[in-house]
């Protein structure tokens, strides 16, 4: 689709609305939203766009007549993202919104349910923006919780991160109540560090004026709806390989993660949003996508029809590694609710390729 928006590709991409109809599935009950006021903040992201894409999939397949309130910095971004998604929807609103910002966000209306995603994601940002970051993270949230006190929200999820156990030896998944070691004076701990306050501030509305909320720690996400801005290897792994070119590793690549594809995160989201505990943490994990950054690499240059370069001559650059070696999640406490991942590793990895090669893909620029 030459001259056509990221956006319009993805509505356009019949095998992006067949993973839509599939992620939908994995949410058990999820015609309680039908009819509901969402406000999603930084839903431009990767998280939080797969959540409205399956949202505006809702509206237009099963008439759930759901209000999506998209908060950001641009509008334009927004309309860019979703506009074709929507196709003429009256009940896709955008609100201006600054994460960074105490004006938080002028609603009319009331609202039922608030998604606090915003937040700097990416690792180049936790150095050169440590301060926003964090405020994204703590000033941010707290501008959404009083939001729900004024509007008399159902209930909010905090989207935190994995990054919150800190490190630990051995390789085994963090449960819930897992926690390591957290050096807060390292130049990347702002990221996890505001990320535990976070969640300890969900607590405390919690406890002080009575609002209800939920905390989800996802791991790694990858899917079609990266941007063409972000550095983290999953990404670069992918812009690599769509470009045709070999994928590099500059690193021996024996970190473990969790992986999840984009829309097994979403659907997992929205799970939690309605049927999780009130001040609970669920991690984000695909137990069929646990591996090591070498094992992504092998399978995005698989997908990709290239290969594997290792050049660890690279591993100590400029940037501030990762704080975890074992970044592995648990999903017992997840699936207890009802949810299954769609997707596994290969899967996912191959849906997301497929996208991401058709015209207009974010790597085509």
């Amino acid at each position: 689709m030459p001259g056509s928006t990221f956006g319009e590709m993805m509505a356009g991409s019949s095998s992006y609305w067949d993973d839509l109809r599939t992620a939908l599935a994995c949410v058990p009950d999820a015609s309680k939203l039908h009819g509901t006021r969402i406000l999603v903040t930084g839903a431009t992201g990767v998280v939080c766009s797969s959540i409205v894409d399956i949202l505006l999939f809702m509206n237009r397949e099963h008439g759930a007549n759901i209000t999506v309130f998209v908060a950001g910095r641009s509008e334009q971004a927004a309309a860019e993202r979703f506009d074709a998604f929507a196709a003429g929807d009256a009940g896709v609103i955008f609100v201006p919104y600054d994460a960074t910002s105490s004006e938080g966000v002028a609603l009319a209306s009331d609202i039922d349910y608030i998604i606090h995603g915003a937040s700097n994601a990416n690792p180049t940002l936790y150095l050169d923006r440590p301060v926003e970051t964090m405020l994204a993270n703590i000033l941010g949230l707290s501008t959404m919780f009083d939001l729900a006190r004024a509007k008399s929200a159902k209930k909010v999820l905090y989207i935190s991160s994995s990054e919150v156990y800190g490190q630990r030896e051995g390789t085994h998944p963090y449960a819930e109540n897992d926690f390591g070691y957290l050096d807060i004076l390292n130049e990347r701990a702002g990221y996890p560090s505001s990320k535990r306050a976070g969640e300890s501030l969900c607590v405390a509305y919690g406890m002080e004026y009575g609002i209800e909320s939920v905390i989800v720690r996802p791991g790694h996400i990858y899917g079609p709806s990266v941007r063409s801005s972000d550095n983290r290897a999953s990404a670069e792994f992918t812009r690599k390989a769509v470009a045709g070119n070999d994928v590099v590793l500059r690193s021996k690549g024996n970190q473990l993660r969790s992986y999840c594809y984009s829309l097994d995160c979403a659907s997992a989201i929205l799970t939690v949003l309605l049927h999780g505990e009130r001040a609970n943490a669920y991690n984000i994990s695909n137990p069929q996508s646990i591996c090591t950054i070498s094992d992504i690499a092998e399978v995005i240059a698989e997908a990709g029809g290239v290969e594997v370069l290792y050049d660890t001559s690279a591993e100590a650059g400029p940037n501030v590694p990762s704080l975890m070696q074992n970044s592995s999640l648990a999903s017992d406490k997840l699936e207890a609710l009802g949810w299954k991942p769609a997707f596994d590793l290969e899967r996912g990895v191959g849906r997301m390729m497929s996208v991401l090669k058709e015209p207009g893909g974010p790597f085509s620029v």
